[in-house]
This record gives structure tokens, C-alpha cells and sequence, in this order.
């Protein structure tokens, strides 16, 4: 494995442990019955029930067993076995039927030839991968024909923020080279002792680009001016749910979906 996505494993197996207890993750809601899906997916993608979602990415699987409650035959896979071991912990106790696979998303072997009416990933997960030609293709393989593919995504302008969001910070475009961080805290909140990372920026024509390569045909783009995740501190809630720039409201897109078919 790349060392670089090893050190990404590290991290994500430490932030499973973290993310599980946060507020932002809210298990007790989560556990009485409610969807960790938000509304742009659940509109985007419809309706899910009897159909094969194969969820990228998955973390410790609210996404994935939200998906499964709508009645879709789900599997998550992610990277970090400590995030898998929680969501296999988490099926089993709310009696929900899914499948999980520790797997590398650009490489996974462990799926075989099984192939998919949808597959979804969202939020924050595209920026851990350094080669979207590789991920694209894995969508294309893992779809069955007329299959779906559903993504929504921070907006790739917020990795050029600063902290404040009032300078650029970083370059928009994806010069091939990994930034690298020094992680002691996770996104939900909780610190932790310091671990190095990396992040790779893609544009919004890199991801598309990479999509139609893979012989795709993209059916839906969108962007939005609010995000539904407070996950920065320069973000404040405009109304229930959304969230937009403090210093430029409604003026920068914060999120994109992307709709395709094979």
C-alpha cells in the first residue's frame, strides 16, 4: 500500500474511534430510528428500495445502514478496519441487514466481480484519494448496466480557504503533489495524538473528466451556496440545516452533486 494512504488508514481508524461519540454524528438520534442522509441525496438518488447500492467510503456505516432502512440491499467499504469493525458492531445492533468490506476504494479486490444498480459516496471523501481515474473506473466496473452512480461533495473552492476563509491558502488545481497535514484533532471534534496525513485537491472538471473517461455518462450536476455540514469554523447557519460563509453568504458554492449512468 501506498504510504501515504497507510498514514490515511491511521488516521481514519483513530477518527472512527472518535466520530462514534461526537455531537456532529448524534448516535442516540441515529439509534431511535432517524436517517443520517440529507436531503440533496435522498432526493437525488429516489428511491432505493429492492435495488444493490454499493456505498464508497463508508466510515462506520450510518450512510450505508440509513440507505439499508430505505430498503436497499447495501454494502459499505472503507479503508480502515477499526471503521468497519464499528459498523458491522452497528448493523448488529440495530438488527439491519448490510455488508461491509475493509477495502481500498481504488483497488478492491474484495468485491470481486459483483456489480451494483447504484453507488454513492459523499462529504469529505473523494480529497483522500490521489488518483481519480482509478476510482473512477472501479465505479464503472462495479455498476451494473443502466446502473446509477450518485455523488455529493464539499465544493472543491473550500480547500483553497483559509481558516477565516478570507485568503486563498492553496491552489484550486490538482498538481499531482499530496499536501501534507499533521492531524490532532477530527473534523467531529476530539483530539488525539498528532498523525500525519495527506489530501489530494481534484477540480470539478478533474472528478467529471475522470468520470466520462471511465465511460460514464454524466446525467446531473449541480452546485449549491450552503453546506448542510458545519464542519468549518467561518460557516454560520443561514436557516435550519444550512450553512453558508460568514464573510460572503450565498456567493460561493459550498457543495456539488454529480448524477451518472453506465
Amino acid at each position: 500500500m501506498d504510504s501515504r494512504i497507510a498514514a490515511n488508514r491511521r488516521l481514519w481508524n483513530e477518527w472512527a474511534r472518535i466520530n462514534q461519540d461526537s455531537a456532529l454524528y448524534d448516535m442516540a438520534s441515529f439509534r431511535a430510528g432517524q436517517t443520517s442522509l440529507k436531503h440533496i441525496e435522498l432526493e437525488e438518488v429516489g428511491e432505493v428500495a429492492g435495488k444493490s447500492l454499493l456505498h464508497l467510503q463508508c466510515h462506520f456505516g450510518q450512510d450505508t445502514l440509513s440507505w439499508a432502512r430505505l430498503g436497499a440491499r447495501a454494502t459499505g467499504i472503507d479503508l480502515s478496519p477499526e471503521a468497519v469493525a464499528r459498523a458491522e458492531a452497528l448493523a448488529r445492533d440495530l438488527g439491519i441487514e448490510a455488508r461491509f468490506i475493509c477495502a481500498n476504494v481504488l483497488d478492491p479486490k474484495e468485491l470481486g466481480a459483483a456489480q451494483f444498480d447504484l453507488v454513492f459516496t459523499s462529504y469529505g471523501a473523494i480529497n483522500w484519494l490521489p488518483d481519480l481515474a482509478a476510482w473512477a473506473r472501479v465505479i464503472a466496473r462495479h455498476l451494473k448496466p443502466g446502473g446509477r452512480f450518485h455523488m455529493v461533495e464539499f465544493h472543491p473552492i473550500i480547500s483553497m480557504l483559509d481558516d477565516d476563509a478570507k485568503e486563498i491558502s492553496s491552489g484550486y488545481f490538482n498538481s499531482g503533489e499530496a499536501l501534507r497535514f499533521e492531524s490532532t484533532s477530527s473534523y467531529a471534534g476530539g483530539a488525539h495524538a498528532p498523525i500525519e496525513c495527506y489530501e489530494w485537491p481534484h477540480s470539478l472538471a478533474e472528478i467529471v473528466q475522470a468520470l466520462l473517461d471511465a465511460g460514464l455518462t454524466l446525467s446531473g450536476l449541480k452546485e449549491f451556496p450552503y453546506c448542510v455540514h458545519p464542519c468549518w469554523n467561518f460557516l454560520v447557519e443561514s436557516e435550519p440545516g444550512r450553512y453558508v460563509v460568514k464573510h460572503h453568504p450565498g456567493k460561493l458554492p459550498l457543495l456539488f452533486s454529480i448524477s451518472a449512468r453506465k
